[in-house]
């Protein structure tokens, strides 16, 4: 029997460790790695070619929606399945539009996951009975707000997200340098590059534009000052 491949990516230990649990007890299931964070995962991606990543939005270096960008890119054979505590409707709207395969709150049952797992592996879409209930009722809304959404955002480069989500984890040129292997000269002409298609002149200018699309949680940005 063919088992379902599956990658695990959330900054949290203890809950991969529960999820690798759960999932061990299916007998057509098999986690193959995990990620502790958005690069991470990407790149484990990238190197397993695994059937499903199941991948939590919130993590840090690199969040759960940019990570799924560049895996769907990278790596369209795997199924992205979200797993997150957000419920907003903007996060399950970007989701659906960057290509997920699926989205399930973090309240679901085990049942519920392996049976997603399931689902998007045979290239279906599968989301939480709540998340169903908010699309079918955002329906015009959705429609009306992906039109907002597209119109405020920009389309950035992966490094240009990635620089963008640094600076608003409150990180300096050095730090992010450091994290991407790439001079403070790069990083500086990236975050020149960000203020120029965003419109935006300071720092905390670009955290806002950060936290309002989702680039980082509200509760993890530094104080805008």
């Amino acid at each position: 029997m063919n088992r379902i491949t599956v990658l695990l990516a959330d900054d949290h230990t203890i809950v991969r460790q529960g999820l690798r649990k759960l999932l061990e007890i299916e007998s057509d299931i098999e986690v193959i790695g995990e990620a502790k964070n958005g690069r991470e995962a990407v790149s484990l991606a990238k190197t397993l070619s695994p059937d499903v990543v199941l991948l939590d939005i919130a993590m840090p270096l690199l969040n759960g929606l940019e990570a799924l960008r560049q895996i769907h890119k990278a790596v369209p054979a795997s199924k992205v399945l979200i797993l997150s505590a957000h419920r907003d409707d903007a996060y399950i709207d970007q989701v659906m539009a960057l290509g997920g395969s699926g989205y399930l709150i973090k309240q679901t049952s085990a049942q519920m996951l392996s049976m997603a797992i399931r689902k998007v592996k045979e290239g279906l879409t599968f989301v939480s009975p709540e998340v169903e209930k908010r699309l079918r009722a955002m329906n015009q809304t959705v429609i009306n707000k992906k039109g907002r959404i597209k119109k405020k955002q920009c389309r950035l480069s992966e490094r240009e997200a990635e620089v963008l989500q640094l600076v608003a984890e409150g990180k300096a040129n050095k730090q992010i340098a450091a994290e991407l292997s790439i001079s403070i000269k790069t990083v500086e002409k990236h975050r020149q590059h960000l203020m120029e298609k965003l419109n935006i002149h300071d720092t905390a200018g670009l955290t806002r534009y950060a936290v309002e699309t989702g680039a980082i949680e509200s509760g993890a940005r530094p104080p805008i000052r």
